[in-house]
């Protein structure tokens, strides 16, 4: 046999006994009368010996080894004379009596150590050598392990597990579809799903009251550290629920999946309606690890005589605790940050609260200290203190001071990693109105219900009254990360076809694009509702790390092409000619 053990499995009661091992050669050390040689495979890696008094031509054949070279090994175990604790076979080594070479390999094109030399686009091209990389490797048996659980946990709670299709029909709403040609039905294509929601209510309807699936999704969308162009969700319905009933049930599950692989115990997660997330943290997921909560200034701050306050729709602040200290080198630079393209702020204004009880700030001139001491009152501020405030139109004022609340948190080291705080956002607006096109889109997804008490208004109201109705909707947020969202249904066929007419659709658009739904609704369709969390991110944060591309076994890069198999690419013309498509696509010489 190839092994009889891994290279990560032996141990001091191991002595004594003849094993076989079988890995790479991870790196060698020759000490001229003795050669030291390190196997890898997936579950460590074991020292072996190779002794030139013993058997000089088994010692010079291994010294002739390359790295990454697929090798298999027989010999005795035999404790370690110098030990080493950082690994867990750190006691014992292989007294080699064979060596037998299984595949040779060329030296790679970059170090296959924990600590590489290899640049994101070189270790793309070559993933399947970074995945022999350990973070890597423990990267993705981490997200299998998470995977098990979640059907651990789901399958204990009488889910079932159903597949739902992958070639679906394109819909207008969301985000941009990747569509696929049909060869069959010429001039027609399928679409890639960017979620299984139509089908998962299908489901409800078809009586399967509990349902998830850990699927693929497809968005064509611009890409950053936290999104992909194919991900996948822990999808899920559960029929004749409330709201209270779907957050206890994921609820749940997130408990576990923190217990069962990092031994955390979370406590019940508070909520917060996202109107006051937006007025705390100008945030629709904010990051509750740290204080520093918004504090509006108007009514202390108004007919000032200061231009720039007296002007705003909003003036609002936060106080970093024991940022007083900051020279004005370090505040010149917040201020130069804040004032980039990316946030967009004019300027920003900022008051010391010194040791000795007085304050100083930029904006002395118009305010004296017992207004600056009210200021402090209100943002509850303490000697070493220091107080930001921004101020402008309000939802852009909020997003601004999200970005400086956030940035400030990681200069003063209070967004901790391994620290993990996780919150409901609960009543998010229905519709969201946009002036560019004129029209209302879903803040969720067409398919979200109004909370019970909105639903005359939703049926009656006028054109205002639409933009300050409520959804049965919530998300999941963890350390300001986005894990999960959903919502309760509308499975009445009538309220549903008014969420259409609210967005835009004519009768004819609604049933061509959702009839078989809306059909499906006057067949006894039970209240439902669901959930999907995002598997690929809820990886990420758990293990602290931003981008989820670490966890997923062959990512795309920022630019949605596949560095390794050179995709996409272009198809044959006789290809295009097959699927009805105007030949124009021509490879580069």
């Amino acid at each position: 046999m190839y092994r009889s053990h891994t290279c990560g499995e032996l141990r001091m009661e191991h002595a004594g006994q003849e094993v076989s091992l079988s890995g790479w050669m991870f790196r060698n050390r020759d000490f001229g009368g003795m050669t030291f040689i390190d196997i890898r495979d997936r579950y460590g890696l074991t020292q072996l010996v190779f002794n030139m008094d013993d058997d000089a031509d088994l010692c010079a054949a291994a010294r002739k080894l390359g790295r990454e070279y697929v090798i298999q090994i027989v010999g005795s175990v035999r404790e370690r004379s110098n030990k080493n604790p950082n690994i867990p076979t750190g006691d014992i080594e292989i007294e080699v009596k064979s060596l037998t070479i299984l595949n040779e390999s060329k030296i790679p094109p970059f170090t296959i150590e924990d600590e590489t030399d290899g640049g994101d686009d070189l270790r793309m091209t070559y993933r399947y050598l970074d995945l022999r990389r350990s973070p890597v490797q423990k990267n993705i048996i981490f997200r299998s392990k998470l995977a098990i659980e979640t059907r651990k946990y789901l399958d204990a709670q009488d889910f079932i597990e159903v597949e739902t299709p992958f070639l679906i029909k394109s819909t207008p709403e969301g985000a941009r579809d990747f569509v696929v040609p049909s060869r069959m039905n010429e001039g027609q294509f399928y679409a890639l799903p960017q979620s299984p929601q139509t089908f998962k209510q299908l489901l409800m309807v078809s009586g399967f009251d509990k349902y998830f699936q850990i699927v693929k999704c497809f968005r064509d969308e611009d890409l950053r550290a936290d999104r992909q162009p194919e991900f996948t969700q822990i999808d899920c319905e559960m029929s004749y629920v409330h709201q209270e009933d779907i957050l206890n049930t994921f609820e749940g599950l997130t408990k576990h999946l923190f217990k069962t692989t990092l031994d955390i115990d979370l406590p019940d997660f508070p909520r917060m309606t996202y109107d006051d997330a937006l007025r705390l943290y100008g945030s629709d997921k904010p990051d509750t690890r740290f204080g520093m909560q918004f504090v509006e200034l108007n009514p202390l701050v108004e007919n000032s005589g200061f231009v720039v306050f007296d002007k705003s729709e909003l003036v609002v602040g936060v106080c970093a605790p024991g940022a007083a200290s900051w020279t004005r080198k370090q505040l010149d630079a917040l201020t130069k940050w804040v004032q980039r393209p990316q946030i967009g702020a004019k300027g920003l204004v900022y008051v010391k609260c010194n040791e000795d009880g007085t304050f100083k700030s930029t904006v002395d001139k118009f305010f004296d200290q017992e207004a600056l001491q009210n200021w402090a009152n209100a943002f509850d501020a303490k000697p070493g203190d220091l107080i930001l405030i921004l101020a402008g139109e309000t939802d852009k004022t909020r997003k601004q001071l999200n970005e400086v609340r956030l940035h400030v948190g990681n200069e003063l080291g209070l967004r901790k990693k391994g620290e993990f705080k996780p919150l409901w956002v609960l009543d998010f607006p229905l519709l969201e109105w946009d002036e560019d096109s004129n029209r209302f889109h879903a803040m969720h997804h067409p398919f979200t219900s109004p909370k019970k008490e909105d639903i005359p208004r939703m049926l009656n109201g006028d054109h205002e009254t639409m933009k300050s109705l409520r959804a049965d909707a919530y998300d999941l947020v963890i350390n300001g990360v986005e894990i999960g969202g959903g919502s309760i249904r509308i499975h009445d066929r009538d309220l549903q076809s008014r969420n259409f007419d609210l967005l835009g659709f004519t009768k004819e658009e609604a049933e061509d694009q959702f009839g078989f739904l809306m059909g499906a609704f006057e067949y006894g369709a039970p209240p439902h509702g669901g959930i999907a969390f995002g598997f690929d991110r809820l990886c990420s944060v758990l293990n602290g790390i931003e981008s989820i591309r670490d966890f997923i076994a062959f990512p795309k890069n920022n630019q949605g092409r596949d560095m390794m198999i050179d995709a996409p690419a272009y198809i044959d013309d006789g290809q295009l000619k097959e699927l009805s498509l105007e030949v124009t696509a021509k490879k580069e010489a």
